[in-house]
This record gives structure tokens, sequence and C-alpha cells, in this order.
């Protein structure tokens, strides 16, 4: 490798290399091998290093804050000085403040030597976020009428998402530095599941919250909500209602004004660090699980005036079975099913802005100068991107450190993921380009849900590769320290050792949507003795850990939002994960 510079030396010596980055962030490959200049989204060249532009080939990427005259920890606001935890053992639970989580060692790959405390030097610090879900709450093809059969099938805390990701996003600009070495966070990474529904009303929120503004969470009707929670339905939780639905038996609370508080207009903030996008099944196609793009019957059905609320439990069986084992990625089954329980479906209000949205549409939307916050320009993605028709890029994260974001989404359907072969040869490449630089790898679904290998139907010749093939090529690179993912919706964090000595850690992060709704700093630090060390730290919002059912504002939603996550029948008590999938150090070899 070659000489690192901290991020620390970095941050407080105003040099060129600095000022650029504060300008945005520099996209090295965007799938096909384009350079990109430090504020712009335009490939620059595909000429050899030597012609691009001196500013393209030295910016590092991650806008950094300004670092403070002495770095410090700084583990206010997050799961080591406190946790939400839970008050009761049955019925509904109220939530409280509660111990926070130790730091656990991890030496699976390499020892911990005695006093690296005192000799480290942090190289990268960044926040991942990971599986918002950020739902319209009233979209016609949602599909909470499978709770029939699935009671995980519907949350009741689904109204909350925008509010509880606003306080997110404020409990990240709130921290003054990273939890152990006191760094600046050079930039936070969504890691897909961006959306719900894959529909345009979600994406704005989505953009809208993390670059800042103002946030109706809103379709149909724009004077009252029309969904399953007033449908006076028994299935749904009716907050506002009287009636002993299944979730008030259970304890649920009635909340006079729920409703029209959920979809009042709110403000975000947006990140006050630069951000990057990674998409996943969810934002690529419809449900997360049908390639029907272009399938005009769903599409009507999503803008449409009509939708269904409640069928036979056997007939939403026999739905969810078709989901499970993969037998409809088509949504052909999906189609004939919504055919034949027309007549039981419910009027709204229609609304174009519930259209499913495109590869390209997302790439767009995400180079839109509305959405730029404190950049880069589209966030990762590029024209180079569009043209190629590919979601894929690589950018740089500091000196001597490289990031690198996969679509692992298969094209041609279901939630499980998979990569095309032309990625896979992308990223051994970009590895191979990089050798001298440390690489963290970003993608949507874990090594352990990439099994899909069904062909992409615009390339359809084009063998698809799993996450045991590419696990095997991330460890035959000494350069690799990290592959980041979500999808799961829990923590596990896993050691993976390759040929000749090589290894690397899959940190995989719980989701902001289910209980315990968390997202994750993580900090790149050398410890001067032949290892390095990668931090973990989970945060929550900035929301206050115990709910006010009376507190209809903004910060009193968030709460609310996730002390209902802990409440949702069926809901996981695992997602935490173990204490070694929490905060932790995990140890490596120099490459």
């Amino acid at each position: 490798m070659s000489r690192i510079r901290s991020v620390a030396s970095s941050a407080l010596g105003v040099h060129r290399r600095t000022l650029l980055a504060a300008t945005g962030a520099v996209t090295l490959s965007a799938g096909v091998g384009y350079a990109l200049r430090p504020t712009d989204s335009e490939a620059a060249t595909t000429a050899s290093p030597a012609s691009v532009p001196d500013a393209a080939a030295e910016a590092p990427v991650g806008a950094p804050r300004k670092a403070p005259a002495a770095l410090a920890p700084y583990t206010r606001g997050t799961t080591v000085a406190s946790v939400a935890t839970p008050t009761g053992s049955s019925g509904y639970r109220r939530l409280g403040d509660g111990p926070g989580w130790e730091r656990v060692v991890r030496e699976n790959l390499a020892a911990a030597k005695a006093g690296r405390e005192n000799r480290r030097t942090a190289l990268a610090a960044f926040v991942q976020l990971t599986d918002l879900h950020v739902i319209d709450a009233q979209h016609p093809l949602r599909l909470e009428y499978l709770r029939a059969t699935d009671v995980h099938a519907w949350r009741p805390q689904e109204a909350l998402t925008v509010p509880g990701a606003v306080a997110l996003v404020e409990r990240i600009n709130a921290l003054r530095g990273a939890p152990v070495t006191g760094a600046p966070l050079h930039f936070a990474m969504t890691t897909g599941d961006n959306t719900d529904n894959n529909c345009k009303s979600e994406l704005e929120w989505f953009l809208t919250v993390m670059s800042g503004g103002r946030v109706t969470p809103n379709t149909g009707d724009p004077r009252h909500y029309e969904g399953v929670q007033n449908s006076g339905l028994k299935l749904y939780w009716q907050a506002d209602d009287g009636v002993r639905d299944a979730d008030k038996e259970l304890g649920f609370p009635h909340i006079e004004g729920y409703l029209a508080a959920a979809i009042r207009e709110l403000r975000s903030p947006g990140l006050n660090i630069p951000w990057y996008s990674t998409v996943g099944n969810h934002d690529a196609m419809p449900l997360g699980t049908y390639a029907s793009h272009a399938d005009s019957y769903l599409t009507d059905l999503a803008v449409g005036g009509k939708k269904l609320m409640n069928v036979p439990a056997a007939d939403a069986k026999k739905l969810q079975d078709s989901l499970k084992q993969d037998k409809d990625p088509r949504g052909t089954v999906f189609k004939d099913f919504l055919k034949a329980h027309a007549r039981s479906m419910r009027s709204v209000t229609p609304d174009e802005s519930r259209a499913p949205f495109t590869p390209k549409e997302y790439i767009h939307a995400h180079l839109d100068p509305a959405h730029r916050g404190h950049g880069p320009v589209g966030h990762g993605y590029s024209t180079a991107n569009l043209d190629a028709g590919t979601q894929y890029y690589s950018f740089r994260i500091a000196d001597d450190v490289i990031g690198i974001s996969l679509d692992t989404t298969d094209p041609g359907g279901h939630f499980a993921g998979s990569i095309g072969s032309a990625q896979f040869a992308w990223l051994d490449r970009t590895l191979r380009e990089n050798k001298d630089s440390y690489a963290i790898v970003f993608s949507h679904h874990t090594s352990g849900t990439m099994d899909n290998l069904r062909r992409d139907p615009a390339r359809p010749r084009e063998r698809r590769v799993g996450g045991a093939e590419v696990l095997q090529l991330l460890g035959s690179h000494r350069n690799v320290l990290a592959w980041v993912n979500g999808h799961i919706h829990k923590n596990v964090i896993t050691p993976h050792s390759g040929s000749g000595g090589r290894s690397f850690w899959e940190i995989s992060t719980a989701s902001h949507v289910d209980f315990p709704q968390l997202a994750r700093i993580i900090e790149v630090v050398d410890n001067k003795d032949g290892t390095l060390s990668l931090f973990t730290t989970l945060i929550e919002s900035s929301a206050p850990h115990r709910a006010s059912f009376t507190d209809h504002s903004q910060t009193g939603l968030a709460a609310l939002y996730r002390e209902l996550s802990l409440n949702a029948p069926g809901a996981s008590t695992k997602l935490a994960g173990q204490r070694k999938d929490r905060n932790t150090e995990l140890v490596l070899k120099k490459g």
C-alpha cells in the first residue's frame, strides 16, 4: 500500500486536495471507465490516467467537516451511550432509556496488539444508512391484505417512515465526530431499499429527506388519508377509530388525530455531509420483486382510483407463496390475482405521482439539482450511468481509500440478488487498478442473499454471478477491507478469509423500518503495527426513546414510529444481532 495520510491531518491542513474535496465528489468510474471532475457528473474522459485532468486524478472524495483542534472520541447520541429499551414483558410495551452496548473486539482475522489505541491513525469515517423503506402507505399496489395469512405482511408504523427518516438525518447531523477517533465524518451511504413500492412519490420524499426541504408524505386526496388505517377493517390498526381491531386487542392505543398528523407537511434539514446512494430491490422493481415496469395494467392500477384492502386468507396465502417461492418474477400471477379481486377494490383518489420509476428515472432524480444538498452531484451516479444503462460506480473516500457501490438487484425479478458478468469484471478491474488504495465495497444484498441467477431481460446472454463467486473475487484482492450491505434487516458481521492470507469483513446492518431502527458509523484506522481496525458503532434516530400519544409534532411522530415498530405483531426480537454484530472493533492484517 502507498503511504497513508490520516483523516485528521487531511482535514486540519488546508491544501489543494481538501479544497477540491470541499466542492464535491470525484467519481472514479460509473461502471464504464469514465473519470469525472470534482463537481461534475458528466463523463470527462475515457483516455489513459496520464491524460486525466490533475484535479480529477488527485481530489479525495467526501468533503469532511472541519476537524476539531484535538480529535477525541464522541459517543453522545450513539448506542454506546444509551439504547431504547422496552419496559414490560407483554402487551403493548413502552420504550425508555437503557444502558448502551459495549464494544466487542473481534480477532477472527488478526490479533489485536497492545498499545494500538495510542498509535492508531484515522483513515476514513462514514455513516451507513440502509433499508429506510420510505413508504407511500396509501399506494394502490401495496400488499397489506397479505396480513390475512401472515401478520408480518403489514406494519402498524408504516405511515410514519418519513418523520422517522428525518429524525435519523437529524441524529447524523448532531454527531460532532466519529465515536472512537473523533475524526470528521466523510460521507453517508444508503445501501438500498431507500423506497418501498418503487413509486415516484416515495423517491421524491427520500431525496428530499436526504438533501433537505419540505415533504408532505401524502398522495391521493390532499385533504385526508385514504388507506387501510381508516378502512374500518379490523385486520389493521384503526388508530383514529374506536373500532376494536386486532392490534388494539394487543394493547395498541387509540390516538385521536393520528392520520391527519401522519400526512402533514414536515421539513428535513438534509444531511450536512455528502451522501451517496446504492440501489436495492425495492428501488429497482415494483414491490421489490416484480420485473414489470412495462406492464400497463399494473401501472394504471398504481396511479388509478381503486385499491384492494382485504381478501380471504386462503387467497392471500396463494399469492404469498408465489412470492416466497419465486414463482412469479414477471408479476403475471399478481396481475391475475388483482383482476380476480377487482370487485372487492375500494375507491381512492387517483394520483400520477404513484407511478413506478425506471432505473434511468432513478438516476435522473438523483442528478436533479434540486436534490443536490451537500453533494456530490448525482450522489455517486452520473450521466455515464445513464449512457451505459448501469447503476454501479466507484468513488474516492480519502487519499488511500476508495468506495465501490454495486448494483445487486436482478432485473429478471425476485427480491434475491446477483450481478451481471460485466459488472463482475468491472469490479475486478476497479480493484486491480486501485491496488494501492484500500477498498470498501457497498451493496444492498448480502453475500448469502445473492442466489438469484435469473437472466436480465435486457441482456439475455449475460451470465449472472452469485454471492459465493463475489466473495471469492473480493477475497483474492489484498486491498479489500469490508463489504458493507443490508437487505436482511439484521445486524450481522461476518469474517471472510480469502486466498494467500487475504481477508475482509462483511458488515450487514439492520433496517430503519423495523425495530430497533438503526444505522451504523464505520471508522477505518491504521494501528501502525501491521494491522488495521474497522470500528462499527450503531446509532438510533434523534427522537426521544419515550413516545407520547398526544405529541403529534415531527419529533413526536418519529418517537412513536420507533415504539410502534417494537410492538408490530410478529416483529422479530433478533434484528439487533448479537453483541459481536453491534458495536465492534474488527481487526485485520494489512494487505
